[in-house]
């Protein structure tokens, strides 16, 4: 069953339009440099409002401490670290960890395996950007690498209702993780979440 991950929410209506078609992650920016970001008073309230979806934090090489005190203060299910976060730093959190790897630049799946997270994600890799770019890496030509990791993996990139089932059929993914092609004019909007999720269903053979 492919399971979905829909990050960057920054309103309490985007939040339960995700729940309620199904999602089963959504995921809050706190990296000040996306345009994403929500303060962690609004992500709290967020989280509040919902019932049984589960929450992510991302970072970008933010003080573990700071992490911390802010999954605890939202009620994370799960941090996602962005940056070049390592191993010591990972085991300083006191969620479970996601790590984030983007393709492409120094890959490798015997690191993923070896790195102290509950979940891995592969995004794609783009000079100066940390994530959240919408464009896809060479799926064909990660699929042998990506393979070998032993741990759940999350997919990432340019990730469409358009193209997820091919994601799907190359990877065979945990999940795939998407944000930007939920948006309208940089905001989430309903019925594209909607939309994306009555395809996950269908690729889940529900409908």
């Amino acid at each position: 069953m492919l399971k979905a991950k829909l990050c960057g929410m920054k309103t309490i209506e985007a939040a339960r339009a995700a729940e309620t078609a199904g999602a089963d992650f959504i995921g809050f920016i706190f990296w000040r440099k996306s345009h994403r970001f929500v303060e962690p008073e609004v992500a709290a309230s967020i989280g509040a409002a919902l019932q049984s979806v589960k929450t992510v934090g991302v970072f970008v090489d933010e003080e573990p401490a700071v992490v911390n005190a802010i999954a605890k203060q939202c009620h994370l299910d799960f941090v996602q670290l962005h940056g070049h976060e390592d191993a010591a730093y990972a085991k300083q959190m006191e969620v479970p960890v996601i790590k984030a790897y983007r393709y492409g630049d120094g890959f490798s799946a015997e690191a993923a395996n070896a790195f102290p997270a509950a979940m891995i994600l592969v995004d794609a890799y783009q000079e100066g950007a940390a994530g959240g770019t919408g464009t896809c890496f060479d799926w064909q030509r990660a699929q042998r690498e990506v393979a070998a990791i032993r741990k759940p993996v999350l997919i990432a990139g340019g990730i469409s209702e358009a193209n997820v089932a091919e994601v799907n059929d190359i990877f065979h993914p945990f999940a795939v993780d998407v944000s930007g092609s939920l948006e309208v004019n940089r905001e989430k909007s309903a019925a594209r979440i909607a939309a994306f999720m009555a395809q996950i269903k269908k690729i889940n053979g529900r409908n």
